[in-house]
């Protein structure tokens, strides 16, 4: 919740993971001698500062120059994002909402188009990624693969393997070969970056998907040593996790890494979602889940936090593997539009804590397993810091109903609240800067040291009352800088009593007594907290209390420079070090004064964004194409289908041809096939066998006639996985063309992606397109010939561009003159098999200083079959399918949408004729819009 001006008004009231070594390097990694570290202050957030840095890890935690340190880990998909410079808008929210590291996949297919060819260009800049991430200051766990499943097309591995020998995932010398090179090409760019060498802050290093090697696949073992090797020999000196756990032979068992993925992918037709999509799966991956699976993590004293999906992003073009849409929303902590989403509250409220109470780096259990509370409802697992005594106790509650109940043995003297099906930390005996905490019903969400004092944050649900008591020998003074708590003092104990939720952050200064050190308590629901920032600045770490985001903070003699969004009225209130006279707001000066809580409160409210205007989406045009069914069409420059042998796991037909479109070097988007017959005599029907991924299609035409459309299925729950769906479509041949003379029978395969594959099972092999031809009535020969995309372009890379004409004439491009095209209105109403584009552009006029995020939204009558794929100024943006979805709304990333100009959006329609196609209705979405943001720069279109 934002600071509410009754708050400001009554403040302005008073004045006053397995870790294999990797090489040293020089800088030490790897297990620690048996030497106990003991609990003391975190590591500083890393830098690229020059300097060496030592690496170790013993059974509890990693270390990092001696230093205890608890990683904050979520997974971020750059390359889901093909606008580089909104990577560090990104990374920035991550940073501010708590996490202290972000997990980097980086897919072979992305950066190689061709065998020896890697590209680190343009949006596939990982040096430009991995230097924002220092200059973010946050760790990066780096995954190059070779192999990272990811729901991406074969998983990562680059379409072009798909036709060459060697059996992936194995120790299969052609299929090491390539992924050598690819390690070798990655591994360049990621040296420089190392945390060790102060180049960067690379500090873990992840071999292929994190799952471990089966003990019975030797082939598969022997295939991760060479990797291993290879790290070692291109000089990665940081820890290698390669997901054996986190023990290696004769090493110490380490800390634990968990990776349960927050959120899921969602299946074309929603068989997972119940056809709701990602808003379907942010409600079962909810605040309450994310508590109990990351809670669970830490009663198993894991201190590396693979959190799951910070910001999953679009599978844009060809990208997604075959079991997933283009939205990669995920339900992740960060939406595709780069909003914060509803579970961010509980990732958020944990990363602070872990990274600012060095007790949890180090905990032992302190009882026999699971316990239970009073009445039996709750169950309880303790632990303690042998070293500070802290305890914790991780409190679930199973049932459907709010449970209140006292927890004997823990400390805790008063009963404890925990919401239905939610989970809860409490804590006795820890420290709070320089106060002890006797007990909290509250959960502990951060506490810092600045400005010659402490502010400890505690947080619940709304509606909740916090209860927390200090072990005081002396009597201290409190102070409430708002009504809502209350408290008490007696026989040592000082008692604090405030409703969480009401009327914003409740606010109560303790000073004197056992300390001159004042504390500072916060209390917060889970809506309030979301307001609540902390940022390291050389002179101390600050608090930060009412914008929607916290960017950066820089001091500067005596004036605090802060930069950030805010979205609805709100002020601003800091806790910081001592010295701060004057606060700038995004490089506006703001008038502050010192509040009762020993803050710099802003007088009056900044307000709230204006609203966003968006244009209609008319003056459209249109144009039909698939000339290729024409039997007039000139194919002669098209590749002939002349082979009879493959690596593909998919048979080749008896005496071939093979038709596959990765034989032929075509190995994203739709491919075109032509045969020509010499006599279609006593022909009665053709049988079209294909082979594609999950929604597939095949149209086919004889001599231009259509002869019909097949599709693949929608998937259910039981298929939702499948990677390769194959059928055979059967069509009759009329009547009229069952005669002598050439004919001409053109199919379309859209094949989608193909798919991820176990090791040495090749199933990313498996045929795309036409596999088989067979005639009724007759054998006949025919020659065929196949087209695809054209070669991969320099901007977009391999995964823009399929094989329709349009795309292969350049109609997807802005600068395409389309003034000849038809002249159209939406909604459309059209019954024609093939392959229709419609065009218009729109202007946006945005302020320089916000930051929206769009979406175009499109909607039908769902009993309409037709697909659109969209591209917006050359980008292809994704894939909807009226009758399918889930999907209705594709993110439009800023850079490569021009929010201060001219914009061209071009929908290529394939319909199957047998209902209207349209598209209906078009319109642009708001997703989420804040006065702040980072300056974006324009993305290239295709053909720059």
């Amino acid at each position: 919740m934002e600071l509410s001006r009754r708050t400001f008004t009554a403040l302005a009231g008073t004045a006053a993971l397995g870790l294999a070594l990797a090489g040293s390097g020089g800088a030490a990694t790897g297990p620690r001698g048996q030497g106990v570290v003991p609990t003391g202050p975190p590591p500083p957030p890393p830098e690229a500062d020059g300097r060496r840095r030592r690496v170790t890890y013993d059974r509890h935690s990693l270390l990092v120059d001696g230093a205890r340190l608890v990683l904050w880990s979520a997974e971020v998909h750059p390359f889901r994002l093909p606008s580089p410079s909104l990577w560090r808008d990104v990374l920035q929210k991550l940073r501010a909402h708590g996490f202290n590291a972000v997990d980097v996949p980086v897919p072979w297919n992305v950066h190689s188009p061709a065998p020896g060819v890697h590209d680190f260009t343009g949006v596939r800049d990982l040096n430009r990624f991995l230097s924002v991430a220092a200059e973010e200051r946050l760790y990066v766990v780096l995954r190059p693969g070779p192999y990272l499943g990811a729901d991406l097309d074969a998983g990562g591995l680059p379409g072009w393997l798909t036709a060459a020998p060697g059996s992936a995932r194995t120790d299969d010398p052609e299929y090491l070969r390539h992924a050598e090179a690819w390690l070798a090409a990655v591994d360049a760019v990621a040296v420089r970056h190392l945390y060790t060498a102060g180049g960067g802050t690379v500090l873990l290093y992840r071999l292929e998907d994190g799952r471990p090697v089966p003990a019975g696949d030797p082939a598969a073992r022997a295939h991760r040593a060479r990797l291993r090797a290879k790290v070692r020999a291109d000089r990665i000196d940081v820890p290698v996790l390669d997901g054996e756990g986190f023990t290696r032979g004769d090493g110490p068992p380490t800390a634990g890494l968990t990776a349960v993925a927050g959120g899921a992918a969602d299946a074309w037709g929603g068989p997972l979602s119940g056809g709701e999509g990602y808003a379907r799966v942010r409600e079962t991956h909810d605040a309450a889940h994310e508590r109990r699976r990351h809670l669970t993590a830490l009663a198993d004293r894991v201190t590396v936090h693979h959190t799951g999906m910070g910001f999953g992003g679009t599978s844009w073009g060809w990208l997604p593997g075959p079991g997933v849409y283009t939205s990669y929303d995920y339900g992740a902590v960060l939406d595709e539009g780069r909003q914060p989403a509803p579970n961010m509250a509980a990732v958020q409220q944990l990363g602070h804590l872990v990274r600012t109470v060095p007790d949890l780096a180090r905990l032992e259990p302190d009882g026999d397993g699971e316990e239970r509370a009073a009445d039996g409802r709750l169950t309880v697992r303790r632990l303690v810091n042998p070293d500070t005594g802290a305890r914790f106790f991780v409190v679930r509650n199973d049932t459907e109903e709010e449970v209140r109940a006292l927890l004997p043995g823990t400390g805790v003297e008063v009963p404890v609240t925990v919401a239905a099906g939610d989970t809860k930390l409490v804590a006795s005996g820890l420290r709070l800067g320089h106060r002890k905490l006797a007990y909290t019903t509250a959960q502990p969400m951060l506490c810092v040291s600045t400005g010659r004092q402490d502010v400890a944050v505690f947080v619940g649900r709304q509606g909740e009352t916090a209860q927390l008591a200090l072990d005081c020998e002396k009597q201290p003074g409190a102070d409430r800088a708002d009504i809502e708590p209350a408290w008490a003092y007696d026989q040592g104990r000082l008692n604090v009593v405030s409703p969480l939720g009401v009327g914003g952050l409740s606010r109560v200064l303790v000073k004197d007594g056992d300390s001159g050190t004042p504390l500072v308590l916060l209390f917060a629901d889970d809506e309030t907290a979301l307001r609540l920032w902390t940022y390291e600045t050389p002179a101390g770490p600050l608090v930060v209390y009412g914008p929607a985001m916290l960017r950066s903070a820089e001091l500067r003699d005596s004036t605090l420079h802060l930069t950030g969004d805010v979205t609805v009225e709100t002020g601003v209130e800091v806790w910081g070090p001592r010295g701060i006279a004057e606060v700038t707001w995004n490089g506006e000066p703001v008038p502050t004064y010192v509040g009762r809580a020993r803050s710099r409160v802003m007088e009056g409210l900044m307000p709230a964004v204006r609203a966003v205007a968006l244009p209609a989406l008319d003056d459209w045009r249109c144009r039909t194409e698939n000339p290729e069914s024409d039997p007039e069409f000139d194919d002669s420059a098209w590749t002939v289908a002349g082979r009879t042998t493959s690596h593909s796991t998919t048979p080749v037909p008896e005496g071939g041809p093979v038709l596959f479109a990765d034989d032929h070097g075509f190995h994203h988007g739709d491919v075109w096939y032509r045969g020509r017959l010499e006599d279609l005599g006593g022909i009665r029907s053709v049988a079209l066998s294909y082979s594609t991924g999950t929604q597939g299609l095949l149209m086919a035409w004889l001599d231009g006639r259509p002869l019909g459309t097949h599709r693949m299925p929608a998937p259910d729950e039981d298929t939702a996985a499948r990677g390769t769906w194959t059928a055979t479509a059967r069509f009759d041949v009329p009547r009229a063309v069952q005669t002598p003379g050439e004919h001409v029978l053109s199919v379309l395969v859209r094949p989608m992606q193909h798919a991820g594959t176990e090791p040495g099972e090749d199933a990313h092999k498996a045929a795309r397109g036409l596999v088989a031809v067979e005639f009724a009535g007759g054998d006949r020969g025919v020659e065929w010939r196949v087209r695809g995309a054209t070669d991969p372009e320099r901007v977009t890379g391999p995964f823009n561009n399929g094989g329709l004409y349009g795309e292969r004439r350049g109609w997807h491009l802005p600068d395409h003159d389309d003034r000849r095209w038809r002249v159209v209105e939406f909604p459309r109403e059209e019954r024609r098999q093939g392959v229709t584009w419609y065009r218009t552009r729109f202007r946006l006029g945005f302020e320089p200083e916000l930051d929206a995020s769009v979406g175009l939204t499109l909607e039908d009558d769902p009993e309409r079959a037709y697909r659109v794929q969209v591209f917006l100024n050359g980008w292809n943006l994704g894939q909807y399918v009226n009758d399918v979805g889930p999907q209705h709304t594709f993110a439009l990333p800023n850079g490569i949408l021009r929010t201060r100009g001219a914009n061209t959006l071009a929908l290529v329609v394939l319909a199957d004729g047998t209902t209207p196609a349209g598209p209906g209705k078009v319109t642009l979405t708001l997703l989420g819009a804040a006065r702040g943001g980072v300056p974006v720069e324009p993305v290239d279109p295709p053909g720059r």
